[in-house]
């Protein structure tokens, strides 16, 4: 059944205390009962910014002074479909009132739970919190030269994870998972595990604190639908767009995009060059990083592209 796309400007206001500006939507409409960030319906003629301004002026009675455009989130509900234009609000004049009578609310980012917001929200939030970092756990000796390599890396800041152990079996897996999800936790820093669904299944039934589920490019294609639900993480490699159209399909939250350039860990490998970065990013709202012989000066490039930040291994495991 075909819909109108809805064309959306939307506002991640910002203080300088890191927390971001929501309001509440009426029971009485679309979505309702959830917190949404500010924002409304464009106007034909308007500007995402010109929408902005108006939007915010009628709903919270202030005047935004400074708008950087993030990323549009292209998003299809069962009723409707609607492109959601993201800009950060780091510059307002006025304080903030809830002008239709909608309650608002400061929230830390830390704080934002997708569960609570549209689902069109989900990706929003997934780009406010992840790290431009993203560190895959390299080669190790023993578990004991594991942890004490990743806690090396956490001390150097590294606040996101891929536990990635292809030498383990699933029960040895397990435990080192429980070992290495504690000691993120000490540091803050959010654990990926590169296993199954099954194995992933498994170890959170045992309570251990994990982040989230990541899954290699072949088992992308094991799954017709999102493996987790929506309280965990779901990270994907992909290699090409059609990797990029079946990790929308089953909904994941992040993708590593690769190989940009050649690697030692993988010579037999293409590499697919940032033209091709920025041609997958541009195909899809989710959250996305270029691996492969990358290290932090390229950064900035990625996010030029669009992406999150790179993902690597050997730049960021054990200060190596």
């Amino acid at each position: 059944m075909a819909h109108n796309n809805l064309q959306v400007a939307v506002a991640v206001i910002l203080n300088n205390k890191q927390q971001v500006l929501v309001s509440l939507r009426p029971d009485d409409v679309h979505q309702g009962g959830l917190w949404e960030f500010p924002g409304g319906k464009m106007e034909v003629g308007e500007s995402v910014e010109q929408a902005l301004i108006r939007e915010l002026q009628e709903e919270l009675s202030i005047s935004a002074t400074q708008i950087d455009f993030l990323k549009t989130i292209h998003y299809e509900y069962t009723d409707k479909r609607v492109s959601l234009h993201i800009c950060l609000v780091k510059a307002f004049d006025g304080e903030p009132v809830g002008a239709e009578g909608q309650a608002i609310q400061w929230q830390t980012i830390s704080s934002l739970d997708p569960v609570d917001f549209p689902a069109a929200n989900r990706n929003i939030i997934n780009a406010l919190k992840l790290p431009d970092k993203y560190m895959i756990t390299g080669a190790f000796n023993s578990e004991k030269d594991f942890l004490e390599k990743l806690e090396v890396s956490l001390q150097q800041g590294v606040s996101l994870v891929q536990m990635r152990c292809k030498q383990l079996s699933p029960e040895d897996f397990s435990l080192l998972a429980k070992e290495a999800a504690q000691l993120c936790k000490k540091y803050a820093c959010q654990l990926l595990l590169n296993t199954t669904a099954e194995n992933f299944s498994g170890i959170t039934q045992q309570a251990i604190p994990v982040a989230g589920i990541h899954l290699t490019s072949q088992q992308l294609y094991v799954h017709d639908k999102r493996p987790v639900d929506l309280r965990y993480l779901l990270s994907v490699s992909c290699h090409t767009l059609d990797d990029v159209m079946q990790a929308k399909k089953i909904a994941a939250d992040i993708l590593l995009i690769s190989p940009i350039q050649q690697t030692t860990s993988h010579p037999e490998a293409i590499a697919a060059g940032w033209t091709f970065f920025k041609q997958a990013v541009s195909t899809t709202e989710i959250s996305a990083y270029a691996l492969g012989g990358l290290d932090e000066t390229d950064i900035e490039q990625a996010i030029n592209m669009g992406g999150q930040g790179i993902a690597g291994i050997s730049c960021f495991w054990g200060n190596n």
